[in-house]
């Protein structure tokens, strides 16, 4: 072995050991004499980083107007990290809550009570119906770990154990654990505050602040809350915000979602959740560990969500929603006494099927919908369905419209050639009626009488000769039986045809192609029919219906995103088709006729067609048959000259639509096209 390389090897260890330990000494000194002060301060400091709410963004309407926004409001909040919430503070923590809970009690002030566990007079607890989720969560393994078949009883009795609550009265018990389930279910922490109350007063203010040793943790910040403009117009369209459920939070926790977040429950609100949703801020929260005096600075800054532009008018909506339900009610009241009423009108600018105003009756407050909501539900009439885009009804003979342009545009009529009315039409083993056929006294009838007159005779022939996949294929390219694009949920419907009879145990029979001729069999939403309307008005270009304009910067107002008109697709009938069929609408909206003398005065013609349907139903414990009255019509006739004179129009005539059946499921006897 070379001693001298021993040597120089054993030099070189010691002189890096001694570096190291010289270097430890200097961070010591460095850390304990020359820093010390410093360190000894900051130790007796507590930093907590906690989010700001944002804003979301506004909803307006196509002028501008708001119709869903925010206001601020006072809320009672857990965020600081001198909370009780250790498990050696519970006993703390308990009289915390049961002091706040009887504040709130004698201010006659809510607080967030989400337990589904409720009391009888005698003190035995029972679960609350319509909260099995919440029921089975709370009984799993990752809270109360009871069994699937534990009761109510069971449960609170393992909530009073888990809180000691023994001590308090069971009532008061029972609130206290409602407060520490919800922040265990929202997964309260420094980092993510707990709601206690909303709405919280000055007067609860004053008393938290002024015992803020005793309330410590417990603070009152200012929140922006959803508000409307005025709840009981378009609530089925605005929809609203909710604390954001299991799945929502489980497909959206990546995006920085929490579970006492809110998210869109419906309507636009969730639709457009990306859009309105904003950006939180985070503020610094130091607390001397000392003092418990409290310090906050912003360190970023919340930005509100985007303001969503709706092609809603929101003046023709809210009159549409006050005059509709006086005129339905005139008229159940005059034909049809202490029987429910229903229905939907849609108004489309039928140059880019933007919508107007979209009303389903009867509505409902959408500020009052939590409070209400068990009422709204349990109403027989469902307030709560949109019926403009999920009711799905036979549309009569509107539908006369589409059989009429696919006779003429297969060559199998022209504009002259008729059909004599006797008022019966035999086929096969069975004989057809048309009741209109004391207009015609048994003499020819071409279309354009036929579609004026309504008369079914002639449109039996129509749909013998065309058959019904002829007939389908043109209400399809029309926009019937299908999605109308429109960004809310909405249902197909239903055209009649061998596939459904079988889908539903029936046999299809030859007979059935007359009957889909006058509108029987099928199932079309009021939606769908606009389109269809507007495919009328049109010559045959069908374009996507929607309720969202814009989207904009809620600061700059910067346009960030529009939707022009948007044609999907055309029918393939011939202008002078639709010439034909367009000459019978505007002598029906605008002639000697129930519709013309009602459209009468009007600064523009009116093109329409009316319909009706009967249909079977329970009513006041037996059947009975109600019909269903539809009107669709365009104006003014021809082209749509201006948006200010079609508005005009429109709105002119909105009070007395209703008094034709625009309503969809009403109790409205069929009114004859003439008289």
């Amino acid at each position: 072995m070379n001693l001298q390389k021993l040597n120089v090897r054993t030099y070189t260890i010691i002189g890096f050991l001694l570096t190291m330990m010289v270097g430890f000494v200097i961070a010591l000194v460095n850390t304990q004499i020359v820093k010390g002060q410093y360190y000894a301060e900051l130790k007796s400091y507590s930093i907590s980083k906690v989010p700001i709410k944002a804003a979301r963004g506004v909803i307006l309407d196509r002028n501008g107007v708001p119709m869903v926004l925010n206001e601020s409001s006072l809320s009672l909040v857990f965020e600081s990290p001198f909370f009780p919430v250790e498990k050696k503070e519970q006993q703390e923590r308990n009289q915390v809550l049961d002091s706040l809970i009887k504040l709130f009690e004698k201010e006659k002030a809510a607080w967030i009570d989400e337990l589904p566990i409720a009391l009888n007079a005698d003190g035995t607890a029972y679960f609350l119906e319509g909260r099995e989720r919440d029921i089975q969560q709370m009984k799993g393994k990752d809270y109360l770990i009871l069994n699937e078949y534990a009761t109510a009883q069971n449960c609170m009795d393992a909530l009073v154990r888990r809180y000691q609550l023994q001590d308090y009265p069971i009532a008061q018990a029972r609130k206290l654990a409602s407060v520490q389930y919800n922040m265990w279910r929202m997964q309260y922490s420094a980092g993510n505050p707990y709601t206690f109350a909303e709405h919280v007063t000055d007067s609860i203010k004053a008393q938290v602040k002024e015992n803020s040793v005793f309330y410590r943790g417990v603070q009152t910040e200012v929140v922006p809350i959803r508000t409307y403009a005025d709840g009981t117009v378009a609530p089925h369209i605005l929809g609203r915000v909710s604390s954001i459920n299991k799945e929502d939070y489980e497909k959206h926790k990546a995006e920085g979602y929490k579970l006492n977040d809110e998210f869109g429950a419906f309507g636009i609100e969730r639709y457009a959740e990306s859009w309105l949703r904003g950006t939180d801020g985070q503020k610094n929260v130091t607390i001397n560990n000392v003092t418990g005096a409290a310090e906050e600075s912003v360190e970023k800054s919340p930005q509100q969500g985007k303001t969503v532009v709706l092609t809603i008018d929101n003046g023709l909506q809210k009159m549409i929603e006050q005059s509709f339900p006086k005129r339905m009610q005139e008229m159940a009241a005059n034909r049809h006494p202490g029987v429910p009423i229903a229905g939907a009108i849609i108004v489309l600018d039928a140059r880019t099927n933007e919508i107007l105003a979209c009303v389903s009756y009867p509505g409902y407050d959408i500020t009052k919908y939590s409070s209400d909501f068990a009422a709204l539900n349990a109403n027989k009439s469902a307030p709560l369905w949109n019926r403009a885009l999920q009711g799905t009804y036979e549309p009569g003979s509107t539908i006369k419209v589409s059989v009429a342009l696919a006779a003429l545009q297969e060559g199998l009529i022209s504009e002259d050639s008729t059909v004599r009315c006797n008022g019966v039409y035999p086929y096969l083993s069975q004989v057809f009626h048309c009741p209109q056929s004391y207009l015609h006294g048994g003499r020819p009838v071409n279309v354009v009488r036929a579609l004026v007159d309504s008369c079914n005779i002639f449109f039996y022939q129509m749909g013998r000769q065309l058959g019904w996949e002829k007939i389908n294929a043109y209400r399809l390219a029309m926009g019937l039986g299908q999605k109308t694009g429109v960004e809310l949920p909405e249902e197909i419907g239903v055209m009649d045809s061998p596939e459904r009879r079988q889908a539903v145990g029936q046999m299809w029979y030859p007979g059935y192609n007359l009957q889909t001729a006058i509108g029987q069999g099928n199932l079309f939403s009021p939606m769908q029919m606009a389109v269809y309307a507007s495919t009328i008005a049109n010559s045959g270009v069908r374009r996507r219906v929607h309720f969202i304009q814009s989207i904009r910067d809620a600061s700059t107002n910067e346009l960030i995103e529009s939707y022009p008109p948007e044609v999907l697709g055309t029918t393939g009938v011939g202008k002078a088709a639709y010439d034909t069929v367009r000459k019978a609408m505007l002598e029906l909206g605008s002639g000697d006729t129930t519709a013309g003398r009602i459209f009468k005065g009007l600064p523009v013609k009116v093109a329409a067609k009316s319909g009706t349907s009967q249909v079977k139903r329970m009513v006041n414990g037996r059947m009975q048959n109600i019909t269903n009255g539809l009107f669709i019509s365009f104006a003014p006739f021809v082209s749509l000259i201006s948006t200010s004179s079609s508005m005009t129009s429109i709105k002119r005539s909105i009070p007395v639509i209703p008094r034709l059946y625009c309503s969809l499921n009403s109790t409205i006897r069929r009114m004859e096209a003439r008289r």
